[in-house]
């Protein structure tokens, strides 16, 4: 009798960009795994889906190069097949199809059925909240809504991500419930922008009233809130902040410049006296507050008076956790109608000067917390150290605690009282409190 031999797919998940990718890429997995298929993410597997970034140009050339890298792979016999989805496969779709079209097929960011449908599963509306978290199993981000009404003159995401839709909050407590239930103590809330949460579902901003649904969830210890908009900010947030011990003293809030006339420009519309308004209010509503910002140099105009003006302002506000881009000529956007008229080497020598500016603050907030004892989380072990946070601190981006392994004990996902005997710049020496 002949027997038939069926090759089993295993499908590997690369994840290229940002939170919003991880995120997308776990809902994905979530689904082929409820389909019955197996599924791994960045490891190895004959069937290749590549979650893409279309944001600025180095994220779409490491997209464009890993498309080609695993091109070649599929040419050499390596992998079966090749699908490309998320931002770069959502703006440049026909370019790619054209530049590289041996991938199996391309799919944009709302096209999920699609991509199942290719892979051979069914997309199933049921799975609320079901999905294969990538991250240390003591966190998760949390992703309340999806796209942008914001019309910043230098962003893409709006071409790439549609308009702003909020999740209704039941659906993110079912999330969260389900995320905790997995073992998850943390939540990183994230979206486009998380202050115009609400105005499509409920005619209000309504963040407030979602943190006030998910402190209530069992097992999650904090949240965290990630990319708040300047214009426009719910002070009530500020409220629950302070009284609700769950919810992080941190906030992610992109302030981009302070000139005005680049602020303007940039149709951030906002000025340099309500930012510095806006940052003194979170600072005396929520008096230990930990403020994470990111700024752009080299926009179109931004003169050498202009740099000095954000370079003083920098000194002034004294951020706790700050980074810098430069600025990238994104076609389709308000801002490609401008000349790019700030060489490379300037945007870069101007980054470093800001990021120069920032060290020296983060290692003069540092010292100050040497001595202090604080509730730190464990990510990871790394070589000779356990690896862990405060709640002042998000993943990858801020500073870290590192407590010596050798001999100590940690469990990671744990929560431990930590004394920081030493600081730099950006990271912080502790040891555990007995």
């Amino acid at each position: 009798m002949r027997t038939k031999s069926l090759k089993k797919n295993k499908i590997n998940v690369i994840t290229l960009g940002c939170s919003k990718n991880v995120y997308d890429s776990e809902v994905l997995m979530g689904q082929l795994k409820a389909n019955g298929k197996e599924v791994v993410h960045e490891e190895e597997g004959n069937v290749v889906v590549i979650n893409t970034c279309g944001f600025i140009n180095n994220a779409k050339e490491e997209s464009v190069n890993t498309i080609l890298e695993y091109m070649q792979k599929k040419e050499d016999g390596e992998v079966d097949k090749v699908f490309v989805t998320g931002c770069l496969s959502e703006r440049y779709k026909p370019d790619l199809q054209k530049d590289i079209p041996n991938v199996d097929q391309y799919f944009g960011t709302t096209e999920l059925p699609g991509l199942l449908k290719a892979l051979g599963a069914d997309y199933k509306h049921e799975l609320i909240g079901e999905r294969l978290t990538t991250t240390p199993k003591n966190y998760a981000y949390l992703k309340i809504a999806e796209g942008c009404d914001r019309p910043c003159s230098f962003c893409a995401i709006p071409l790439m991500r549609g308009k702003h839709k909020s999740t209704p909050i039941e659906n993110l407590v079912t999330e969260a419930e389900k995320l905790a239930a997995n073992g998850v103590k943390e939540l990183i809330l994230i979206a486009q922008d998380l202050t115009y949460y609400g105005l499509d579902l409920y005619k209000k901003r309504n963040l407030a009233e979602l943190l006030e649904n998910l402190v209530k969830v069992e097992g999650i210890e904090w949240i965290r809130l990630h990319y708040a908009f300047p214009t426009g900010f719910p002070l009530d947030v500020l409220d629950i902040m302070n009284r609700e011990p769950k919810i992080c003293n941190y906030l992610d809030i992109p302030l981009q410049h302070i000139s005005d006339d680049l602020l303007k420009s940039m149709r951030r519309g906002t000025t340099k006296e309500k930012t510095t308004k806006l940052i003194h209010q979170f600072r005396e509503k929520v008096s230990n507050m930990t403020i994470r910002t990111t700024l752009i140099v080299g926009y179109p105009g931004e003169t050498e008076a202009h740099f000095q003006e954000l370079k003083q302002w920098v000194k002034d506000m004294r951020f706790e956790r700050l980074g810098c881009f430069t600025y990238s000529h994104e076609e389709n956007t308000h801002a490609y109608n401008l000349e790019d008229d700030v060489p490379q080497e300037v945007k870069q020598d101007r980054a470093n000067q800001i990021m120069e500016i920032q060290s020296q603050i983060s290692w003069e907030l540092n010292q100050e917390k040497i001595g202090e004892i604080f509730n730190v989380v464990i990510d990871r072990k790394e070589g000779t150290y356990f690896v862990g946070r405060t709640e002042f601190d998000s993943p990858d981006v801020d500073n870290e605690v590192l407590i010596d392994a050798t001999d100590t004990y940690l469990k990671t996902g744990e929560y431990y009282d930590i004394k920081i005997t030493e600081a730099e710049d950006f990271d912080l020496y502790g040891e555990l409190v007995k």
